[in-house]
């Protein structure tokens, strides 16, 4: 081999090594690594420098430097494994962060390890949190009732007018004054179309406002109520950026969504002992008060009674109405924005949404069938031939029959 091609052959040698030693191949798949991290990692570690630690350590593309990339597929699929091994940088980990042991993922393909990597190096982004539009501005019932009660005060107020002008009139041409409710009478019995019209319009007024009340029965939009613990919605699924399904797991599995049991905040809680402020620290210390944990040693207390934490219920549909979560979530693929509003944005969580009959069968008249779903199996192809290639939404396979729901 000649001076030359020998000096080729080592350039490309260097070249690959200083590749893979300090850049990663890494896929570019950013997105789907950023749904994975929400929902696998977000719980115990943030997305930023080393330092700012949670239950782990951040991550950031320091790691890179630190770390090689065999090196983290092991550690994500089974930190455990490479601890008992004798790693070295696995045991310092482990010794530094009060010897807790981090969840495997041995069903994390090397692609889903690439998608997570990219979206570390990433960083952080600035989100702007767009104002969503409430409800209460959306429904504009109660903007047509307060057009016919204008209109209904307009009317009055011209009849008045008119009167108060006519005697007016009366005087300057010296005619005598039947006084105001004499010429009001007088006025009425020439106009008797505006009596019919006035009757009308104040029945109709009455009724509109009947069924507006009516309507509200059972309706529990917006409700707020105060909750035993302060949870912030807005700090852990917004800033933090904590999947709702990491708490509420069964939407997934089962009809209920769930309220998330005290061990579901201990994951976190054994850890972070203290809140941003001195009221954070007091809602924290509830958890531990109710189950006799003692952040000081991070241990529970021996014989302690335990006590429930009472959580307010907001979402409860009437006991004659079905409704399965994991259809839903599973099936129909929805976001818990789409009934539950912006929760990652509520600081306070309220119901969101009517939850009204009416609204949701208006959400089957507008959700679109997803028919390469196999859940269908070979029903979409039926579907497809059915309806000729058109549109086919929710309502139009059985969406709108009063048994789907009501049984």
């Amino acid at each position: 081999m000649s001076i030359l091609s020998r000096c080729y052959l080592s350039a490309f040698v260097i070249f690959l090594t200083l590749f893979f030693s300090v850049q990663p191949c890494i896929s570019q798949d950013s997105e789907a690594g950023a749904n994975l991290f929400k929902t696998n990692c977000a719980s115990c570690h943030y997305l930023g420098p080393e330092e700012k630690k949670l239950i782990g350590p951040g991550l950031s593309d320091e790691i890179f430097e630190e770390y090689t990339q065999e090196w983290l597929y092991s550690w994500i699929r089974n930190s455990s494994e490479m601890i008992e091994s004798g790693d070295k940088q696995a045991i310092a980990i482990y010794e530094e962060y009060n010897k807790a042991v981090m969840t495997a993922f041995p069903y994390f393909s090397d692609s889903d390890i690439d998608n997570i990597l990219a979206y570390i190096k990433e960083g952080p982004v600035e989100e702007v949190i767009t104002a969503v539009e409430s409800a209460e501005s959306i429904d504009g019932s109660g903007q047509n009732e307060n057009l016919l009660y204008i209109v209904l005060a307009l009317v009055l107020f011209n009849t008045v007018l008119l009167i108060y002008v006519k005697n007016i009139l009366k005087d300057a041409a010296g005619i005598e004054r039947i006084g105001f409710i004499g010429s009001a009478l007088s006025w009425l019995k020439l106009n008797p179309s505006f009596i019919i019209f006035f009757s009308v319009l104040v029945v109709f007024s009455g009724m509109k406002g009947c069924w507006n009340s009516i309507s509200k029965i059972g309706v529990a939009q917006h409700y707020q109520p105060e909750q035993p613990i302060a949870f912030s919605h807005q700090l852990h699924a917004g800033e933090q950026g904590i999947d709702c399904n990491y708490c509420h797991h069964s939407a997934r599995e089962s009809k209920h969504s769930g309220i998330p049991s005290a061990n579901v905040c201990m994951n976190c809680h054994t850890y972070i002992n203290e809140g941003r402020s001195e009221e954070g620290t007091k809602e924290i210390n509830k958890i531990y008060a109710a189950l006799g944990f003692d952040p000081n040693s991070k241990t529970y207390i021996p014989g302690y009674e335990q006590k429930p934490i009472e959580w307010v219920r907001i979402h409860n549909l009437p006991d004659l109405a079905y409704f399965n979560h994991s259809q839903h979530v599973n099936v129909a693929g929805l976001d818990c924005q789409t009934c539950h509003g912006p929760v990652e944005e509520m600081d306070v969580a309220y119901q969101y949404s009517k939850l009204t009959m009416g609204w949701c069968i208006n959400c089957h008249r507008e959700t679109e069938l997803d028919t390469d779903n196999p859940y269908y199996h070979d029903l979409h192809d039926k579907w497809i031939d059915k309806y000729h290639g058109e549109e086919i939404t929710v309502d139009m396979i059985g969406g709108r029959e009063c048994a789907k729901c009501h049984y």
